[in-house]
């Protein structure tokens, strides 16, 4: 492996990462609704997404899935379309500001994390700009005939890397909990991240990937 190419890996990620996305405003919508539990399981769904996608990638069975017509569109409006529905739930909940407590204790422990990782995963596996970024960058810092387990570390350090990222905003809003459990505080939450999801879906549709 040339690790002065992985350093800059990690390095770019690492930018690429901390610009708030997607992933952000679901890992934040995911806490906010079912508190620390639910939000640690949201970004475990994130990572598992990034994992299955970065082995697609390696499998070359990414590129396959990219150039196949009906299927690519298809996964795109699917991701457009969760992220909609995801948004509309959030302006529910500031519209009727009815909440319970921030740490999930009105739901039960299974639940909040089935929740939680389906949320992350669903999100991020019908998110086509992930699985066009593994086939876009990670060959932009290898050379050709890379073996499989160099690949494998790539992907697998992109991965990581994001879900150490979202434990971190979990764990941050976490820390704030007594000032998110105010009503005021949490409809405006809940109606900033609606937005946010919203223009991330129509992002999302206007862009030829």
């Amino acid at each position: 492996m040339n690790w002065g190419s992985y350093l800059s890996f990690v390095v770019f990620a690492l930018v690429l990462i901390a610009i708030p996305g997607a992933d952000f405003a679901v890992t934040v919508r995911s806490t906010l609704a079912g508190g620390l539990r639910q939000g640690q399981w949201s970004a475990a769904g994130i990572a598992t997404s990034n994992v299955v996608q970065g082995l697609l990638a390696v499998a070359g069975l990414g590129a396959v899935i990219v150039h196949i017509e009906p299927l690519f569109p298809a996964v795109k409006w699917a991701g457009i379309g969760y992220l909609l529905y995801l948004a509309a739930q959030s302006f529910r909940s500031a519209w009727r500001g009815e909440y319970a407590s921030l740490d999930g204790t009105a739901t039960g422990a299974a639940g909040s994390a089935w929740t939680g990782w389906r949320q992350g995963f669903l999100s991020n596996i019908t998110n086509p700009k992930v699985l066009v970024f593994y086939l876009a960058v990670l060959p932009q810092f290898l050379g050709p005939g890379t073996p499989v387990v160099v690949l494998l570390a790539f992907a697998l350090t992109h991965a990581a890397l994001g879900l150490l990222y979202s434990l971190l905003v979990v764990a941050g809003l976490h820390r704030v909990r007594g000032v998110l459990r105010r009503r005021r505080v949490r409809r405006a939450m809940d109606a900033a991240t609606g937005a946010a999801l919203t223009a991330f879906g129509a992002r999302l549709a206007t862009e030829n990937l």
